[in-house]
């Protein structure tokens, strides 16, 4: 899903590869859960900043 993902994308392309909405999106960011860079006035997330979202789920809640 990622591979063919550049290193760094915008907010509104993680929204669409997570499928969320792109206010969803934002909450994620602000909570901390995928982590960002601002840049300006533009939000960079790196890629590897989502594969470790979606590894994190591997970790039980405990």
């Amino acid at each position: 899903m990622l591979k063919d993902c550049p290193d760094v994308i915008t907010v509104r392309e993680m929204a669409k590869l997570l499928g969320v909405s792109i206010n969803y999106a934002y909450k994620l960011l602000k909570e901390g859960a995928i982590g960002y860079r601002k840049v300006g006035h533009r939000i960079l997330v790196p890629k590897i900043c989502v594969e470790d979202f979606f590894e994190s789920a591997r970790i039980p809640n405990i």
